[in-house]
């Protein structure tokens, strides 16, 4: 069979991958008025500085090889954050903080999830290093959700969490073994599990749902106050979006927040099955050893495509053989895409076109 592709990768086609341009192009934009610039690493690097930066799972969602010229192992990237990270802590370390940054490029997989069976996937974001504050934190969230909305992109909603808040609460009252398990029962809402450590960290399971609900019931959780600040900061980034987007909250969710420090947020759309997004604030590791504070968010662009998002109606204006070159440019000055005939049996249904110019004017077919 020819053109078969390897399972898990696909063409997009005409329009689709219009519309991925110009989904890509708007999020950007965004992100670009809002002063983030834009990086475009390579799509392949060193797999033992890759390695080092991807803290979720290291390399093991990476495809591997060696480089013929150096003899050494490199690996294409699963994930463009970690790059992004690279590239703020060593290019260009000697920036001012914060650094904004944003990104759109390629990504693969080892191997496809049962949930996802893609593993070329198309990824876009922005990063925001030097700072995870309250005030880096709603800027960025704004961002992700200014651009979706400028990409055409509607029922969205936004579903916190707080990863390190298990660590809070316990302090040092559980050993590392147990912290670990009651943070695993937690996540997975196991109520017997949990009771089985210590009852009294039940409460944090029904604390979640709609945002305002699920966040008083945290405060009455918090008699010792140990997330005062925590909560007053998320509180401040949910009402920065309010009445943008359906606001939950989770906040003992870690599947996926797994290297998120102390914010992290999801972000879905109404029609799209799975998270179109995800974010939250992070640690960059320089050289020596320092740790940088960062905060951003990742969207990914294949579910958002696949509904048809970005895909509008060809707009295609047919110019006879023979009509004069700068008529052409005129009408695409004007906004047309124009198609020219090539051949004098050429027509505007075999070109997929939408009009045709005839007697000086653009007639709808």
């Amino acid at each position: 069979m020819t053109g078969l592709l390897p399972e898990g990768f696909h063409d997009r086609l005409p329009p689709a991958a219009d519309a991925a341009a110009r989904l890509e192009g708007r999020v950007l934009g965004v992100a670009r008025l809002y002063g983030y610039e834009q990086v475009d690493p390579p799509l392949a690097e060193f797999a033992d500085e890759l390695g080092s930066r991807l803290k979720a799972g290291g390399l093991r969602d990476a495809v591997r090889f060696v480089d013929p010229v150096s003899q050494r192992t490199l690996a294409i990237r699963p994930d463009l954050t970690a790059q992004v990270g690279r590239i703020a802590a060593t290019r260009m370390g000697h920036h001012p903080r914060p650094v904004r940054l944003s990104y759109a490029g390629a990504v693969m997989k080892l191997s496809a999830s049962e949930l996802n069976p893609q593993r070329a996937m198309r990824q876009i974001g922005c990063e925001l290093v030097g700072l995870d504050t309250v005030a880096a934190a709603t800027e960025v969230v704004r961002v992700a959700i200014e651009a979706l909305q400028a990409a055409g992109v509607t029922g969205l909603a936004v579903d916190f969490t707080l990863p390190d808040l298990v660590d809070r609460l316990v302090g040092d009252t559980l050993d590392t073994e147990t912290l670990a398990l009651l943070r695993e029962r937690l996540d997975a809402k196991d109520a017997g599990g949990v009771a089985a450590i210590d009852p009294r960290y039940l409460p944090l399971i029904e604390a979640a749902g709609p945002f305002d609900a699920a966040m008083a019931r945290l405060r009455a959780i918090d008699a010792g106050k140990a997330l005062g600040s925590r909560l007053d900061g998320l509180a401040e980034i949910a009402a920065s979006i309010e009445g943008q987007a359906a606001l939950t909250l989770d906040p003992t969710e870690r599947h996926g927040f797994e290297f998120q420090s102390w914010l992290g947020f999801s972000i879905f759309s109404t029609g799209i099955r799975g998270e179109i997004g995800r974010g939250g604030s992070y640690t960059i590791v320089h050289d020596g050893g320092r740790e940088e504070p960062a905060v951003g968010f990742s969207l990914f662009a294949d579910p958002i495509l696949d509904t048809g998002v970005g895909t509008d109606a060809r707009r295609r204006l047919f110019l006879p053989l023979g009509i004069p070159p700068e008529v052409g440019a005129r009408l695409r000055g004007e906004g047309w895409v124009t198609v020219a005939a090539l051949e004098v049996d050429d027509t505007p249904e075999a070109q997929l076109c939408s009009h045709v110019w005839q007697d000086g004017k653009a007639r709808a077919l």
